[in-house]
């Protein structure tokens, strides 16, 4: 009796799977995108211009989504399964090398927003393809796929059609699109999706999430590339380090543990759901409000740095005081929505210390622009001191397994 051949050679994942180092090689592509994308939003610093970039960051995020769902059912660096991520990981460089370009094309060359068009498309095609191969003999996995396939076709098709706009419709067109992409896999039954290991799930997204809190360190050293170090620079980047490492304490210290807890211990029928509602959407306003807070520290940085354009009391107005605040709120918002969807219970601290983020925005608007980053650095700090210590035995629990 013969055997049917597989239509493609990969490997199963098991439920403790880890992180492979061919997915740590993909995200790289993704470090050099949201540069990409801070540099574009702190050149263009209109309203118009940071809807622009969180559409970017939209874009990106749709674009990892897909793999950390497929490698979560198959190793990434086995069998034909790494020819295709390497395939995938070069359309995205392509994206990302095309974002200066995303709305306003240069003179000469290839046109930018048709670039990004085609090499997104090529990036999701990949990855329907790859993962209609591998969902072979499972025909509700192959149902779902073709009831996924016509939002994917739908959004590539809208870029492509924006490509050929310029201003608010391309704009508009760039919001559909996205619209589309996100809307259309929220209203497929999440029951047909399927899921593997909780653990590799939970490390992905955690990994991203320091991937966006790097970025928030770039964007502090090059906000004062071409500036001779001061005293104000130091003061002003330890505290912009400080944010970011408070950020980094509120998602690795508990956050990371009950949510690959609560994956862990939901019913397997209900589990993709619960996968697709925390990490899949509740996890992008965390990347997009760390994104936004990298490009409030850059301009933090240009003002107590740069001399010759500012005085060190000037304080930081209008767009970049808001990326710098709300940034956070929308970080901790995430924060908020991840928690009661897994636990379902309510952040207060968290939820409350966004609502004074807001407060804060109007209060330091006159405040030097060293001093803004230290009320918001404050705030974070206090935070993270009330949550070590009001949450002691439950961190204890989460991380080690037993009551202190």
């Amino acid at each position: 009796m013969s055997t049917r051949r597989p239509p493609i050679k990969a490997q199963a994942t098991s439920e403790d799977q880890s992180v492979t180092t061919l997915e740590l090689f993909f995200d790289l592509v993704f470090v050099f995108a949201l540069t990409q994308i801070t540099a574009l939003m702190a050149h263009d610093l209109t309203w118009h211009g940071v809807v622009r970039g969180v559409l970017l960051i939209g874009l990106l995020w749709w674009s990892w989504i897909g793999f950390s769902w497929l490698c979560n059912l198959v190793k990434a660096d086995e069998g034909s399964v790494r020819t295709v991520l390497l395939l995938a990981m070069a359309a995205m460089f392509m994206i990302a090398l095309a974002i200066p370009e995303a709305f306003h094309d240069l003179p000469g060359g290839l046109p930018g927003p048709v670039v990004i068009a085609i090499a997104y498309f090529a990036f999701r095609a990949l990855h329907l393809v790859l993962f209609w191969l591998i969902a072979d003999g499972d025909k509700t996995l192959r149902r779902t796929l073709l009831r996924f396939a016509p939002s994917m076709l739908a959004g590539t098709a809208l870029l492509l059609v924006a490509s050929q706009f310029h201003g608010r419709t391309q704009t508009l067109l760039w919001a559909a699109a996205l619209a589309a992409d996100y809307g259309g896999t929220y209203l497929i039954d999440a029951r047909g999706w399927r899921f593997r290991s909780a653990a590799h799930f939970a490390e992905r997204h955690g990994l991203i999430v320091i991937i966006a809190l790097g970025e928030s360190i770039v964007a502090i050293g090059v906000g004062v590339t071409d500036l001779p170090i001061s005293w104000p620079i130091v003061i002003a980047s330890l505290l912009g380090l400080g944010v970011s490492a408070a950020l980094w304490w509120i998602y690795f210290d508990a956050t990371v543990h009950y949510g690959e807890h609560a994956l862990a211990n939901e019913p397997p029928e209900t589990r993709p759901k619960l996968a697709r509602d925390a990490y899949t959407f509740l996890h992008f306003p965390m990347v997009a409000g760390i994104v936004l807070l990298a490009l409030g520290l850059k301009k933090v940085l240009e003002y107590v740095g740069d001399t010759e354009h500012h005085h060190l009391d000037d304080p930081l107005k209008g767009i970049g005081l808001y990326a710098l605040f709300f940034g956070v709120v929308f970080y901790l918002l995430g924060h908020v929505g991840f928690k009661y969807r897994t636990t379902a219970t309510v952040g207060w601290s968290r939820l409350i210390t966004a609502a004074l983020c807001v407060v804060a925005v109007f209060a330091v608007a006159k405040v030097p622009a060293l001093g803004q980053v230290g009320v918001l650095a404050a705030l974070l700090a206090g935070l993270v001191a009330f949550e070590s210590v009001r949450f002691a035995r439950e961190r204890d629990e989460l991380r080690h397994g037993h009551s202190s």
